[in-house]
């Protein structure tokens, strides 16, 4: 790489380091920002970095940063996240999530001549799962109710795991007839094997850190390095008997946060060590710094020479992947919920695309699909509108939702959206 483009780097995450709490409040959000510095040191600025010169570091840093994300909002997610915040994420990850990529296969036949009937179903599959640190403040934003906002962050921690699975099927399907392994063997592989080596690696990785916790034997400080290097043993593992890393990493999560909650009170751990979102938060911030610079390499190498020979079509399908594909069966997945039609648009607008959606078309493209450029300038087109459009909004629409909401619940107190606070505060 470029030794000026490390230096940009560094200075992008220095930069955004000291004004963070700055920037949170205005229309600017972390991937946007560096996204923007990538552009520049790209092929249409200082073209101080190239994929074509060091193709393994963009690989290497999107793929090491969903890893770590996938294992942290897998370990994160409890039961009774499901169960408490009632119907939202239930219906958006049963309901929405399948119409939606449904609805983006049926889309992209027309818009993208060109391209196979199963590489069109690709591009809808990587185009379903939602990323939360797009549109961080809508996530966040304490005026709007605790039912959507939790909603959202639990249906973003986990929707791209569940795509996984929907993801190597269609890659295998797309790919067979051009010297791939068939969809036969990929389910074995990337399904049955990566999930069982998951759920070793998950639940080795509990049981190691609870034993070490009963006797006192690890710092606090190592107890983290424990916690990292669980994702990446699973991903190693699964990558060497040739399954799928990302979803042994998702698994991994799942079966470490299980596990770990389940510790007896009696064993004399402090609560806090037994809960797998704080044993995961140094994974979580690592992830964080790996995906905001794999934003600014998104933009230098990959967003940048797409937008030097843009089309009509693939603009068209990112605007109403976003839009339309979006928002339609978020509103079929709610419908008789009692959610006003505001709480409906809401959620259904932020559904941004991000990291898993990079990665996913990353390694579509190495798999030298016949439609592969096209597929690849979808998805860059998509994530770029995405990132500028879901951060630009996240403050403004948040507030006036938050607005709308406070104002409507004096006059209905019983509103539903108000139910997860009820819950909490039934005095």
């Amino acid at each position: 790489m470029n030794g000026w483009a490390v230096v940009v780097a560094g200075s992008a995450v220095v930069g955004y380091g000291a004004l963070s709490r700055r920037l949170s409040t205005t229309v600017l959000s972390g991937p946007m920002v560096f996204m923007l510095v990538g552009l520049a040191i790209g092929p249409l600025g200082l073209d101080l970095l190239d994929r074509a010169k060091d193709p393994e570091v963009t690989r290497t840093l999107l793929e090491s940063a969903l890893v770590l994300l996938l294992f942290a909002d897998a370990a994160g997610i409890r039961a009774r996240d499901l169960r408490r915040e009632e119907f939202l994420p239930l219906r958006l990850l049963a309901v929405g999530l399948p119409v939606a990529m449904a609805l983006g296969w049926l889309v992209a036949w027309p818009l993208l001549p060109g391209l196979s009937v199963w590489e069109l179903a690709l591009t809808s599959v990587i185009l379903a799962p939602t990323d939360a640190a797009l549109g961080q403040q809508a996530f966040s934003n304490k005026r709007v109710p605790p039912l959507v906002r939790g909603g959202l962050t639990v249906e973003s921690g986990l929707n791209d795991g569940l795509a996984l699975p929907f993801f190597v099927l269609a890659l295998a399907a797309a790919g067979e007839g051009h010297g791939h392994p068939g969809v036969a063997e990929t389910f074995l592989r990337a399904l049955l094997l990566s999930g069982a080596i998951g759920i070793a690696a998950g639940w080795g990785g509990a049981s190691l850190l609870r034993w070490s916790l009963v006797r006192g034997w690890s710092s606090s400080d190592w107890r983290q390095f424990l916690v990292l290097a669980v994702p990446v043993i699973a991903y190693a593992f699964c990558v060497m008997g040739e399954g799928s890393g990302f979803i042994g990493a998702w698994v991994a999560g799942l079966a470490f946060g299980i596990h770990l909650r389940r510790t007896p009170a009696g064993l004399g751990i402090p609560p806090q060590d037994a809960d797998p979102s704080q044993s995961t938060r140094f994974t979580e911030r690592i992830g964080l710094l790996l995906a905001s610079l794999s934003f600014l390499v998104f933009g230098a190498v990959i967003l940048g020479p797409t937008l030097q020979h843009l089309t009509w079509r693939t603009v068209l399908y990112a605007l109403l992947s976003l839009t339309v594909i979006r928002m339609l069966p978020v509103a079929l997945a709610l419908t008789g919920t009692g959610l006003r039609p505001a709480s409906i648009a809401y959620i259904g607008w932020f559904g941004p695309r991000g990291l898993a959606s990079l990665v996913f078309g990353l390694l579509a493209l190495e798999e030298h699909l016949p439609g592969e450029t096209l597929l690849s300038e979808v998805i860059a087109v998509t994530v770029g509108l995405s990132i500028i459009l879901h951060g630009a909004s996240a403050p403004i629409l948040g507030d006036r939702y938050g607005t709308w909401f406070t104002r409507t619940l004096r006059k209905e107190p019983n509103l539903r959206e108000n139910a997860l606070a009820q819950h909490d505060n039934p005095h």
